[in-house]
């Protein structure tokens, strides 16, 4: 990989994903360039190491400029709202910032250096699924949020012999936890995870944890999701990368570890490191599914890939640490 050459913009750099991404490019030497609007992301999180532009995925002629000038050779499409409830009753907002976002950094690459796009998408396109899920399952989207995620995987995979580049679409699984290096992790916002409302709980004189829907379709009622860290997350772009400039091959890859966690049994978990945790069981939320993990058999295979962080108690650490750490 020509590291000078590869110049990678990171849209969404400034978010929680977007910053651990940065983090493990930077530590590969990497030329990075980060662009957020900060609605959701946060000054704090940016890398002081990198170029920072304030820009809108929804202003094409601005991506375009920016494309052009910084000579990007490779985009990590990060940006994008996120919450499964909000997106129920805000679509339009959700089609505006997620597909229309998406339509206008895919047009930005016509007639530019960008080779390669490396797009976050979601487990939640798969739908309710029983058992594990691998990608060849036809998508199933039940809230507007997964929708519009796999509205993206298409307009991507459609502009990809129109314009010349080649993707790879990552279909996330619950990503958690935060960076070893104690620099970065999860800050608070109305999409706040199980994990990092758990490191929240962590600190208070009598914790509760808020469970959403006991009667799904699963071993004890409650959703059952795969949990990834987020530091594996990042080590998985950086190896997308590489494998893309090696190979410029196009593919589509379930990211998570293969292994179901029901949220009683992670608030179980939980309850081991603060014995006076008390549980309560409210309504289910709009647009969620019973249960989905991955089957990660193509991407361990391609990349023989071994994750550094399979573990619930080193997440849920991992996540404690940060909290007490920005309070």
């Amino acid at each position: 990989m020509n590291k000078k050459v590869n110049k990678i913009l990171i849209t969404g750099g400034a978010g929680y994903i977007g910053s651990h991404v940065t983090e493990r490019l930077l530590k590969a030497k990497l030329n990075v360039i980060l662009l957020d609007n900060l609605s959701r992301g946060h000054r704090k999180l940016i890398n002081k190491k990198v170029k920072f532009i304030k820009a809108d995925t929804k202003n094409l002629n601005l991506l375009k400029k920016i494309i052009y000038k910084n000579k990007i050779k490779t985009i990590i499409h990060l940006a994008g709202y996120a919450n499964v409830a909000e997106s129920q009753v805000n679509k339009r907002k959700y089609f505006k910032n997620n597909i229309l976002g998406t339509l206008n950094v895919v047009k930005a690459c016509k007639n530019s250096n960008v080779k390669n796009i490396i797009f976050s998408s979601s487990c939640s396109i798969y739908g309710n699924v029983i058992g594990n899920v691998d990608e060849k399952k036809k998508p199933n989207p039940s809230s507007y949020y997964a929708y519009t995620k796999y509205k993206c995987e298409n307009i991507i995979k459609k502009y990809s012999k129109k314009f010349n580049y080649k993707y790879i679409i990552l279909r996330y699984f619950n990503v958690a936890g935060a960076s070893s290096s104690g620099k970065i992790g999860e800050i608070k916002n109305k999409n706040a995870r199980l994990i990092k409302n758990l490191a929240i709980q962590y600190f208070k004189s009598k914790p509760i944890i808020n469970i959403n829907g006991s009667n799904y379709k699963t071993k004890d009622g409650t959703c059952i999701r795969d949990y990834i860290h987020v530091s594996d997350i990042a080590e998985i772009h950086y190896k997308c990368i590489k494998h893309l400039d090696e190979y410029s091959k196009s593919n589509i890859f379930n990211c998570g570890y293969g292994k179901g966690y029901s949220v009683l049994e992670i608030a179980n978990i939980f309850k081991k490191m603060r014995k006076n945790t008390s549980i309560n069981f409210v309504n289910k939320r709009p647009g969620d599914v019973g249960q989905v993990y991955a089957n990660i058999k193509k991407f361990k295979k391609i990349f023989r890939w071994k994750p550094k962080y399979n573990n619930m108690t080193k997440i849920l650490r991992s996540s404690i640490k940060w909290e007490n750490k920005i309070n």
